[in-house]
C-alpha cells in the first residue's frame, strides 16, 4: 500500500470543502454510476431528471436507478454533517434501501441466498457467512492507516463480498466516499469513460483479491485540479 504521505498528496482535510465540491458534483456523480451500469443517459438528460423532468426514451427502470442514486448521495451527506456516518453495518443497510429501492431484490438487507459474478469464476461468500465477513472487512478497514487505503478497502472489500442481491459495487463506493468525506477530503469518483478498465480491473479482483491494481486506478481518479484546493 502508498504511504499515508503519498496517498492524501499533502493535502490537509477540510469537511467542508470536501462535502461542497461533492455536492455541487451530483449530476456528473449520477452520470457516471447510471453509465458504469449500463445506462446510456447523457448529463443533460440526468441534469433534467434531476430537476424533476421525465426524460423521454428511457425505460422507467433506468430513471428510477438515477433518482435513488442522487437520493442516496443526499442521504450520505446529511449523514456526514449530522457527526452519523461511520463505516458499520447499519450505516449501509441505511444507504443501501435507498440506493437499492426498486433495483435491489431486498433492500436494506443482506441478501439471503447465493449469487455468481458475471465473467468471473470467483464465488462470493454464503449468505449465512456474511455477518462474519462484515466483521472482518471492518477490522480490515480499520487497521488502514492511509485514509484512501482505508477508504478503497471499504469499496472492494464490500464489492468482492456481494454483501446484497444487487448494487453492491455502488454501495460499495457510497461507503467510501463516506469514509473520505467524513475525513475531510475530495471524493473518488470513476467516470463513464474509464468503464472498460474499471471492469475488467473488478473482475481480475473479484479471482485475485488482489486491491493493488484497482488502489492504484482509483487514486487516478482522483483529479489533480481537486486536490490543489487542500494544499
Amino acid at each position: 500500500m502508498t504511504a499515508a504521505n503519498d496517498s492524501v498528496w499533502g493535502m490537509n482535510p477540510d469537511p467542508a470543502m470536501a462535502r461542497q465540491l461533492a455536492v455541487r458534483d451530483v449530476p456528473s456523480l449520477v452520470y457516471d454510476a447510471v453509465n458504469l451500469e449500463g445506462v446510456a443517459m447523457t448529463l443533460p438528460e440526468v441534469q433534467t431528471l434531476l430537476d424533476g423532468i421525465t426524460v423521454g426514451g428511457h425505460k422507467i427502470s433506468d430513471q428510477n436507478m438515477a433518482l435513488s442514486q442522487a437520493d442516496a448521495w443526499k442521504h450520505l451527506f446529511a449523514l456526514v454533517s449530522d457527526g452519523n456516518f461511520s463505516f458499520s453495518k447499519d450505516v449501509a443497510l441505511e444507504i443501501h434501501k435507498i440506493a437499492g429501492k426498486e433495483e435491489a431484490l431486498e433492500g436494506g438487507a443482506f441478501r439471503t441466498g447465493n449469487v455468481t459474478i458475471s465473467g468471473s469464476e470467483y464465488e462470493p461468500p454464503s449468505p449465512e457467512d456474511l455477518d462474519q465477513v462484515w466483521g472482518e472487512i471492518e477490522v480490515e478497514v480499520s487497521r488502514c492507516s492511509d485514509i484512501y487505503d482505508r477508504a478503497m478497502t471499504a469499496f472492494l472489500r464490500m464489492a468482492r463480498a456481494q454483501l446484497f442481491w444487487d448494487v453492491n459495487k455502488r454501495m460499495g463506493r457510497f461507503m467510501m466516499n463516506g469514509i473520505l468525506l467524513a475525513a475531510g477530503f475530495p471524493i473518488i469518483n470513476v467516470p463513464a469513460k474509464k468503464q472498460k478498465d474499471f471492469n475488467q480491473l473488478m473482475l481480475e479482483f473479484y479471482s485475485s483479491g488482489d486491491m493493488a491494481p484497482m488502489n492504484k486506478f482509483l487514486r487516478d481518479c482522483v483529479n489533480p485540479k481537486i486536490i490543489e484546493n487542500f494544499k
